[in-house]
């Protein structure tokens, strides 16, 4: 008996002990963002201790979202680039420089979802020295839960999910890299949640909108501003390789019913592209004759089998990143139910969380089965199943929905549409000296409204064009708390939220925060003071990108050179041509610029790399 309480004592004290232990870093969420916040610190000696939720970290990227989002790939680096590195080579390793698989993981950028877990599990342990990890802790985002003296965070409170026991976190910085943000909302930092109106920040995209996929905005769009929330889904992991495929099964509480508007999308060939625009009543009928003939739908845009019902990116060993299919009416988002999530608790969360798993259990079971659909129809989908080699502690479900965005905090720099998009057609969006990453996505929401009669798609669905831009440090700092960075929930409108919140933008971000907590650290500063050349310094030489330049890349010798002077105006266009001749009106730009005489410099004789480097040394 004496042993045995003894035991406990012991136990409950190095519980106790572990719960108080202080650490440089305190992170909150095992995401990407949240991974590189702490490897980046770990690279400058510092401690950290992520705290995640669930069993496993990685986030989306461990959870089925394998096909990389990511428009221009060379404009975002760093530490993002080394993992999509270290994910090409692991298929290299394991299957030849010649196989199959690698030609299939595109360089590294498509990968299969438990080799996501394995690359950022080796990244971490790399580090196990400075970092630790914690799984099953969770954090509410109540007053009760956190300390705040002085505009500084002191401590947090984490429930650890699998005792049941409150622990106590402390640290010099903490960093908030969770979905919904439920961190630096306890932090009482302002956030938004919902779409802006266009009349706000005069943003493309903003508010209410009905628009064809890839075609024009249609009947309904207001542009008026709401608290909708963009629909969440699952990125499934599916196959069509028998020996590894699982097949659906109709869900407990499957509901007939909301997918019943399914069938006559098929029959008809309707879907949302903006080549139904040329779609006749007349070739919807004739469509119909068509698929009870046994043919597969022929209406221009129209898509069949399980592509009608998810979009399939091709990752290795015959498996996809399943997402949402963009251009119908009824795929795995679910609208609307979600708009609670990012201000709800955990418990409401995982109900939902539930509701959705069966909701896109019972989209599949519906899509293969049900006999109003077409046989033919119902065969080709019934070719698709669950990954049998895929999340085998959850059924080979995902284990984490994709919330695509939860609050959105009120920071030092607030990031909009006009900050992605080019002021003049070939030109870049706004260059900002303070920028810790260059990135490129689309302007991309997913639907916040289920169907309604009469529209040309679901409202808020929608892409809008941008270019390679530039992201301040100021997204993912506070205006007021001293020692807090968000680099996940950063500070943006819904549309421009909706460049920023892909995974590479995001660990590039969290690179960039690990670097500022050191920064802060040794300098005994806010996070709102740090010296940002410095932060960029060494961004530079962890070969992150902080502008783009199509000529120079991250392994130039150049590189820092660019970075430095572009980041300051000096060098405008896409290209830095550093091996061209100097012209006479650039040098006259240049002179005044930098209130240098640079009298060596001849124009047509004297290359611009010349000229940019004797500029550089005199500029401190």
């Amino acid at each position: 008996m004496k042993n045995i309480t003894f035991f406990i004592l012991c136990f409950l004290a190095a519980g106790f002990a572990w719960g108080q232990e202080r650490h440089n870093l305190v992170i909150v969420g095992g995401n990407p963002g949240g991974i590189m916040t702490a490897i980046s610190a770990a690279k400058l000696g510092k401690t950290s201790v992520i705290l995640e939720r669930t069993e496993h970290v990685g986030g989306l990227p461990a959870n089925g979202l394998g096909a990389t989002d990511i428009a221009t790939r060379s404009a975002t680096t760093g530490l993002f680039r080394e993992f999509v590195d270290r994910v090409k080579q692991h298929y290299i390793d394991t299957y030849g420089a010649g196989s199959e698989q690698v030609k299939v993981c595109s360089d590294g950028y498509h990968f299969e979802p438990s080799v996501g877990a394995k690359v950022f599990g080796e990244m971490l342990a790399e580090h196990s020295d400075k970092i630790t990890v914690l799984k099953m802790r969770q954090f509410d985002s109540e007053d009760t839960n956190i300390v705040l003296r002085n505009n500084r965070i002191e401590k947090i409170r984490i429930l650890n999910r699998t005792t049941g026991a409150t622990e106590e976190y402390t640290g010099d910085i903490f960093i908030d890299a969770t979905y919904e943000g439920d961190l630096t909302a306890a932090a009482k930092v302002p956030f938004r949640v919902g779409r802006e109106g266009y009349d706000e920040f005069k943003e493309v995209g903003a508010g209410r909108i009905y628009k064809y996929w890839g075609g024009p905005e249609g009947a309904g769009s207001t542009f008026q501003g709401d608290n909708a929330v963009q629909s969440y889904n699952y990125r499934l992991c599916l196959t069509n390789d028998p020996k590894n495929r699982k097949d659906f099964v109709k869900p407990a509480n499957y509901n007939r019913n909301e997918y019943i508007s399914l069938v006559e999308d098929v029959w008809a060939g309707r879907h949302a592209q903006s080549a139904m625009q040329q779609v006749t009543p007349a070739m919807m009928e004739e469509n119909r004759r068509r698929i009870k003939a046994g043919h597969p739908s022929e209406i221009p845009g129209d898509v069949w089998g399980i592509a009608k019902i998810t979009n399939i990116v091709h990752v290795p060993n015959r498996k996809t990143d399943a997402n949402n299919q963009h251009a119908v009416f009824l795929s795995t988002d679910l609208p609307e139910e979600n708009w609670p999530w990012p201000t709800s608790s955990w418990e409401w969360r995982d109900r939902f969380a539930q509701r959705l798993r069966e909701y896109t259990e019972g989209l599949f079971w519906f899509a293969q089965n049900d006999p109003e659909l077409p046989p033919h129809f119902r065969k080709a989908a019934k070719e698709w199943g669950l990954a049998k080699d895929e999340y085998t502690d959850n059924g080979n479900f995902p284990r984490q929905v994709y919330v695509r965005e939860g609050r959105r905090f009120e920071g030092v720099f607030f990031f909009t549409a006009n900050d992605a998009i080019p002021a003049f057609i070939g030109g870049r969006p706004p260059v900002y000296q303070a920028s810790i990453t260059a990135s490129h996505y689309a302007l991309d929401s997913h639907a916040v409204r289920k169907r309604e009669s009469g529209r040309v798609h679901l409202d808020g669905f929608l892409s809008y064009p941008s270019a390679v831009y530039t992201v301040p440090y100021g997204v993912m700092v506070p205006k007021e708390v001293d020692n807090l960075l968000f680099p996940v929930p950063v500070s943006g409108s819904h549309i421009g939220f909706s460049t920023l919140r892909m995974e590479p933008c995001w660990m590039a971000i969290g690179q960039a925060a690990g670097i500022a907590s050191s920064l802060a650290i040794d300098e005994q500063v806010k996070v709102q003071n740090i010296d940002i050349t410095q932060l960029q310094d060494i961004l530079v030489q962890q070969k992150a990108t902080l502008i783009y330049f199509k000529d120079v890349d991250n392994l130039n010798p150049n590189f820092p050179l660019v970075q430095f002077m572009g980041l300051r105006g000096y060098l405008p266009a896409w290209e830095a041509k550093l091996q061209e001749p100097i012209d006479a009106a650039t040098l006259r730009e240049w002179r005044q610029r930098s209130s240098l005489p640079l009298e060596t410099a001849t124009p047509g004789q004297t290359t611009r790399l010349a000229v940019l480097q004797e500029i550089r040394q005199s500029i401190k």
